[in-house]
């Protein structure tokens, strides 16, 4: 049986992506890239509140501190407040000024993985010049991953032990055996070739059972693949570009999916619903809690 899937809040993003559960407020919270902004909206409610930040945001992590919030922003990460506006430079890690942040979380004990993307076409020189780093508890950087186009679809499994991650353009979910206690991946392998389905693999999340939920940006849909690489269950939105999806709710049994309207490379199609919108819809699947950011800078 299809679930049903209704739209959240009032807000259409130009470029949404990122969406994080935080139980502590009950609230989701989601960036939209080009608008500059950060989405705040209290579970059961319509009208999200709207941070403004100075640059084009791609992904946030929770910290212990409330409303507080580490953003991956142009060309690294910086420390945002929400209640007083202020932010700082945590970490430049981009020099080349075609290159900026894209998808990016915290693991299990609340390192920073965060991955760039090169927003020239391919075919110009020197492309692809994103890469995939770790920014690990005492402010340290490991650049994990070099010669990425776009980075995307980072997520752990529930005991942590595995990492998962895609460049967008090669259209491969990989797997990395993960230790938790160095941050080290090692044994990087194929699970699944997204080539044969519509669209391609943006941002993602893992449930309770181990399965990887990852959008398919261009592909109307979401898909679920189960941690032995098969195709488990595809689920068809109402928007021609979802981005990344994420489990929120208090028992964290909705399934959030963010989209694009006019943002990105090409503009999205027109849908039953508004581009930019973040559908919900209910799988029968719990989502795991999102690590906090603990890195000392």
């Amino acid at each position: 049986m299809t679930p049903e899937v209704r739209v959240l809040g009032t807000h259409r993003a130009k470029l949404g992506e990122s969406p994080v559960w935080s139980d502590r407020d009950s609230t989701l919270y989601w960036v939209d890239v080009d608008g500059s902004s950060i989405q705040a909206l209290r579970w059961g409610s319509e009208k999200p509140t709207i941070w403004s930040l100075p640059g084009r945001p791609a992904c946030l992590a929770l910290t212990e501190r409330e409303h507080s919030f580490v953003i991956g922003m142009g060309a690294g990460l910086i420390d945002y407040d929400a209640v007083s506006g202020e932010w700082s430079e945590l970490v430049a890690l981009e020099s080349n000024q075609s290159v900026r942040m894209n998808d990016g979380r915290a693991d299990p004990v609340g390192r920073m993985w965060v991955g760039s993307m090169d927003e020239r076409n391919d075919g110009n020189p020197g492309f692809p010049a994103g890469h995939l780093f770790c920014v690990d508890l005492d402010g340290s950087v490991s650049t994990v991953l070099e010669d990425v186009a776009t980075s995307n679809g980072l997520a752990f499994a529930p005991d942590g032990r595995t990492m998962y991650w895609t460049d967008t353009s090669e259209q491969v979910i990989w797997a990395f055996d993960y230790d938790v206690d160095s941050g080290t991946p090692s044994n990087k392998r194929a699970l699944f070739d997204f080539g044969p389905l519509p669209g391609k693999p943006d941002g993602a999340c893992v449930d309770t059972d181990g399965c990887y939920w990852v959008a398919c940006v261009y592909g109307w849909s979401v898909v679920r693949i189960t941690p032995d690489g098969r195709l488990d269950r595809t689920v068809e939105l109402p928007v021609h570009k979802p981005s990344m999806p994420a489990f929120a709710g208090p028992d964290l049994g909705t399934l959030v999916v963010t989209s694009i309207s006019s943002g990105g490379r090409q503009p999205a199609e027109p849908g039953p619903v508004d581009a930019g919108s973040v559908v919900a819809l209910n799988p029968g699947i719990q989502g795991l809690p999102e690590p906090m950011c603990r890195v000392q800078i």
